[in-house]
């Protein structure tokens, strides 16, 4: 199960740039607005130093990481629900990903054109998120002009049940409160599911920063920023997209000695998909052997035989047991034989909750 996260922001905030530096693609990131018309999707690997063990351990013929979609859209503007600066059809795009990268201008400079003139990053952060809730509650006025009044006469559990839901819902967007701020129940979580709504997504507001300022431990900005997202329990990285772009140009050992030389630990592209896996509840198992060497992403909470589905759908199907191994165990005794003879290797059934690390041979029959 790949991730997938949307790109947002106003134009001209650094997200096309960004979007080149952490998938390599090198699209147009031009100094007006609406210089991505068409959405831009590519897919990044999801960087995991336990599959570098592994990898050395087994050497396999093929070393699969898990992967980090994102989609980048065109700079949204005020009234983008409504159609502007071709919004709605920019909307559209991200409606499909788990999560919202929403792409804030921290950063000053003359020679950048700002679709609203000046740097305000609680300004920006309103707009995109003002267009979201529009978009949100144009989708629920439309549904319920078509259910509500046949819900009520035929008085249909089911209908009655999501028309009191979307009207929850639509007094809720009406406050300018956006949905993952509700309370709802896991039948109700069933029900919004399908609709895909913009503001029920988790969001991590990626602050984009001068090179000056990468390392300054307080930034007006910035701090507006995270005194904006703490509201909401939103998370914050800083960024500078120049910087994240020079990276992406690096080998590995490059890139380290880079990072270390400006006094950085990890990258923003890095620090992002720990926040967005955290946000998400997501975890790692591995499949190995000679043959491959594979991460797999899946929810925390999974039990195997729904792990084992994420390979291929017969796993789950024909499931019989699982054989465990934590990668810390192996990474302990450094070898498979000897990992056996502690007594480290787990046979685990169908009810087994799988744990991040977990490193899986599943039986099954079909």
């Amino acid at each position: 199960m790949a991730l997938t996260a949307g790109i947002v922001g106003l134009p001209n905030v650094g997200k096309s740039t960004l979007f080149n530096a952490i998938t390599k693609k090198h699209i147009l990131a031009a100094n007006y607005p609406f210089a991505t018309i068409e959405p831009n999707v590519g897919v990044v690997t999801v960087p995991d130093k336990r599959l570098d063990f592994l990898n050395d351990m087994y050497k396999p013929k093929s070393l699969v990481p898990t992967t980090f979609e994102f989609t980048d859209i065109a700079g949204l503007v005020s009234g983008a629900s409504k159609g502007e600066g071709l919004g709605n059809k920019f909307l559209s795009h991200i409606r499909e990903t788990d999560a919202i990268v929403e792409v804030v201008r921290c950063f000053e400079d003359k020679n950048i054109i700002h679709v609203e003139n000046t740097v305000d990053p609680i300004r920006d952060i309103e707009i995109i998120n003002i267009e979201l809730v529009l978009a949100d509650l144009e989708v629920v006025e439309n549904r319920l002009a078509r259910v509500e009044k046949k819900a009520v006469m035929s008085k249909d559990k089911d209908g009655l049940k999501e028309v009191e839901i979307l009207n929850r819902i639509k007094d809720a967007l009406t406050n300018n409160i956006a949905i993952r701020g509700m309370e709802f129940t896991e039948d109700e979580l069933k029900i919004i599911k399908p609709f895909n709504f913009l503001t029920a997504k988790p969001i991590i507001y990626m602050a984009n920063v001068s090179e000056d300022d990468l390392l300054n431990e307080h930034i007006p900005n910035v701090d507006k920023v995270l005194e904006y997202a703490s509201k909401e329990n939103a998370k914050v990285i800083r960024v500078c997209a120049k910087i994240e772009e020079e990276l992406s140009d690096l080998e590995d050992e490059e890139k380290i000695n880079f990072l270390n030389d400006i006094g950085i630990k990890e990258s923003g592209l890095d620090q992002l998909i720990k926040a967005t896996y955290s946000l998400l509840g997501l975890k790692t198992f591995f499949t190995t052997g000679t043959d491959e060497v594979r991460a797999w992403t899946f929810v925390d909470g999974m039990k195997a035989p729904q792990c084992a589905g994420i390979i291929h759908t017969d796993f789950e199907k024909g499931f019989i047991r699982a054989e465990v191994t934590s990668f810390d165990d192996l990474q302990k005794y450094g070898d498979e034989k000897l990992v056996k003879e502690a007594g480290k290797v787990r046979v685990e059934g169908k009810e087994y909750i799988m744990q991040d690390g977990d490193i899986c041979y599943f039986r099954f029959n079909v």
